[in-house]
């Protein structure tokens, strides 16, 4: 089993920054990828960012040049700075990791608000 703890989301009004942290314990082995969803509400739950475990990134079209995605593999941690914020960014943040086999995991969700 694999756990994913979030942390960092919160309020914060357009144009404003946070970051929020993903940080993977248990079966953290054999790890494809790990990354960042988001659902809003009535819509389908999106891909923002993902960082597979040689580093290769990918991200949606609407975060690209805003966000970034990073890890730390000590810490088994991914990271989503994001910057720029705009209203539409509002959302749940769910981490996510895939390992080459076998089932996804996923975070509890950090509900991220941009609102002045």
């Amino acid at each position: 089993q694999v756990q994913l703890v979030e942390s960092g989301g919160g309020l914060v009004q357009p144009g404003g920054s946070l970051r929020l942290s993903c940080a993977a314990s248990g079966s953290i082995f054999s790890i494809y990828a790990m990354g960042w969803y988001r659902q809003a509400p009535g819509k389908q739950r999106e891909l923002v960012a993902h960082i597979t475990s040689g580093g290769t990134t990918n991200y949606a079209d609407s975060v690209k040049g805003r966000f970034t995605i990073s890890r730390d593999n000590a810490k088994n941690t991914v990271y989503l700075q994001m910057n720029s914020l705009k209203p539409e960014d509002t959302a749940v943040y769910y981490c996510n990791l895939k390992k080459y086999t076998g089932p996804q995991y996923w975070g509890q969700g950090t509900q991220v608000t941009v609102s002045s």
